[in-house]
């Protein structure tokens, strides 16, 4: 009788032992598959956008020196090229003149924050309150209220992007990143740029790096013979009924359902 009570606690034992493995692997792989599906569904600003016609954006970033943007402004000219500057508040009450410059050649000047603060440490209120004053800045200048806005240091969580939105703004990143910002040399630039480059890129550069103006001529030479045009982001992008994938590649919604 011992021994059958002995078999039988042992067998239940073993079945307990053998749940808990496949529990555990059922853990395992239900759990990967809800972290998937809960990242599936973050909230991700533009870092590209899907087109099938070789066009694409360049960018610059005005957060703190002003030494170039005459010289950018004057190359951009010749190539007849109209490109976003994502400006900071501060920069805009340093350099006012610079900003109507900027408006008064045709590009965009848009938000990149008032003080560019760590938008991830702020609260929503408080993200709102800060590019609605940077926005408010700009808008003085140039009689347009911006409606596009890049996140200082390029950093962003679920709460600031949302927030963003709430104000019928579109955040945005970049696809191409030239790392100007590294005082690279201007061949090291200009093939950063070229090898990533592809229809509905946007490109990352800032006005006060070193050797931007140098590199840029020969990046826009190169587009024009690859046959691409360049738009300003707002022109490049998709307001409404659009989707954008795990790589913040946004796509057009008739495009996505076919």
């Amino acid at each position: 009788m011992r021994g059958k009570v002995l078999l039988l606690r042992r067998g239940t034992l073993l079945l307990i032992l053998t749940a808990l493995v496949a529990a555990g692997i059922f853990m395992a792989v239900g759990g990967s598959g809800f972290v998937s599906a809960s990242a599936a569904k973050r909230q991700l600003p533009i870092y590209s956008v899907e087109r099938e016609e070789k066009v694409c954006a360049i960018s610059f970033d005005a957060a703190w020196g002003n030494e170039d943007t005459q010289m950018l402004i004057d190359i951009l000219g010749k190539y007849n090229v109209k490109a976003t500057f994502f400006v900071v508040g501060d920069w805009v009450d340093k350099y006012p003149e610079s900003v109507k410059a900027l408006h008064d050649a045709g590009h965009e000047v848009m938000n990149h924050s008032l003080h560019h603060d760590h938008y991830n440490a702020l609260t929503a209120d408080q993200v709102v309150a800060d590019v609605t004053a940077c926005n408010e800045k700009i808008a003085a200048i140039t009689g347009v209220t911006p409606c596009l806005i890049r996140c200082p240091y390029g950093e962003y969580d679920d709460h600031v992007i949302s927030a963003i939105r709430s104000m019928g703004m579109e955040p945005i990143q970049w696809d191409v990143d030239s790392l100007d910002w590294k005082d690279y040399d201007a061949d090291t630039i200009c093939q950063r740029v070229t090898s990533k480059l592809s229809p509905g890129s946007i490109v990352l550069f800032h006005n006060a790096a070193l050797h931007t103006p140098e590199a840029l001529p020969a990046i826009l030479d190169h587009m024009a013979r690859e046959g691409y045009s360049l738009l300003p982001i707002s022109q490049l992008i998709y307001r409404e009924n659009y989707t954008i994938d795990h790589a913040g590649r946004q796509f057009c919604q008739a495009q996505s359902e076919q």
